[in-house]
């Protein structure tokens, strides 16, 4: 089968994965709605425009339902309201983690690679940590997520200008860059710590990786930062496939390769951050995800990007779900390690995981 239309198939139906995982969670807390119910209640949310009206605050945009299913309106408030918003978020957040890890496993030609190498995690870390413990204000009303999505950028990208060298970044170079920047803004987390008195609960239970407390225009505002870069990823899939034989072969089939390198990187460093900065540090998604996805449609990035940012989707919200059902809830990080580690250590004995 052609190349698009393999991608096309396997998305379709990891999209169908996705849209299953979505309503049998929407159903799943303390009040348990059944999941045809709440497939009603998402069809019953599914309107068309039918016009403009003039009003006081300026034109309105008029809509319709496509559906009107009988459903009780304590439901249709518990799924649109409170549960959705969080499921949303968690399917942006995975699928944000997983395209960034399929990137940078293929940009370092390393399968241990993940969203985290460039020092992004480490950098969002900070910048949360630093706006809870420390009294300072951002300007414009700006809050938690924005302060950890700047460290998070300020992070890769610095990482990236101590490794770049007369226009040119050496994997090598970065890879250990951005070790070293881990390293030191992992103590620079810890200082935060010791210094945060009676809000160190709040800093560490960001730093372990939650969804909890999300709204609506956090959704909006995180699916803006992942679109656009995630379509310039999508467009250098075909470089990232060249780039997998060394910069020097991909340079004679002609790919410009700092310029790949430098849409690639910063692509997934945005992602990356607009993931981060909402949910704080989700470990292992963008490690296990893209393994698995490459086990099963293969190493072509045109096919795998796609696929393994929507598996990485359904995983996270099925294991947010896991994470919110019990009689505590418990942050999602906690879940994602606990069941990734062991996934991967399985890879490695079952001689799955190759070099690329």
């Amino acid at each position: 089968m052609h190349t698009t239309g393999r991608a096309l198939s396997w998305s379709g139906a990891l999209v169908g994965v996705l849209l299953a995982v979505v309503t049998v969670s929407a159903g799943i807390g303390p009040v348990w709605i059944p999941p045809a119910d709440v497939g009603k209640v998402l069809l019953n949310a599914v309107v068309v425009p039918t016009g403009v009206t003039l009003s006081a605050g300026g034109p309105e945009l008029t809509t319709t339902p496509l559906f009107q299913f009988p459903v009780g309106e304590l439901q249709r408030q518990i799924v649109l309201q409170v549960r959705l918003p969080r499921i949303v978020l968690g399917a942006i957040v995975g699928f944000s983690l997983a395209a960034a890890g399929t990137v940078m496993q293929g940009v370092f030609r390393n399968p241990m690679a993940d969203p985290s190498i460039i020092g992004v995690s480490s950098g969002a870390a900070v910048g949360a940590v630093a706006f809870i413990v420390l009294p300072f204000a951002l300007p414009w009303g700006l809050g938690l997520r924005a302060a950890a999505f700047v460290g998070a950028l300020l992070a890769a990208f610095g990482v990236y200008l101590i490794a770049t060298r007369n226009g040119e970044t050496p994997v090598a170079t970065l890879l250990l860059a951005g070790v070293a920047i881990q390293t030191f803004l992992g103590a620079v987390v810890s200082f935060l710590l010791l210094q945060s008195g009676e809000s160190m609960r709040r800093a560490v239970f960001w730093l372990m990786g939650h969804l909890a407390n999300t709204a609506w225009a956090d959704v909006t505002l995180s699916a803006g930062l992942v679109a656009v870069p995630f379509v310039a990823l999508l467009a250098y899939t075909r470089d990232l496939n060249v780039l997998l034989l060394g910069s020097e072969d991909a340079q004679s089939l002609g790919v410009e390769v700092e310029r790949s390198k430098r849409v690639l990187l910063a692509g997934s460093a945005v992602v990356t951050a607009a993931g981060v900065a909402v949910s704080g540090v989700i470990g292992f998604v963008g490690l296990i995800v893209p393994h698995a996805m490459r086990l099963v449609v293969g190493p072509d990035h045109r096919v795998l990007l796609p696929t393994a940012a929507l598996a990485g989707a359904s995983f996270l919200v099925a294991t947010d779900t896991l994470a919110r059902s019990g009689s505590a809830e418990i942050p999602v990080g906690i879940v994602t390690a606990a069941l990734g580690a062991p996934f991967f250590l399985y890879l490695l004995r079952k001689r799955e995981v190759h070099e690329l």
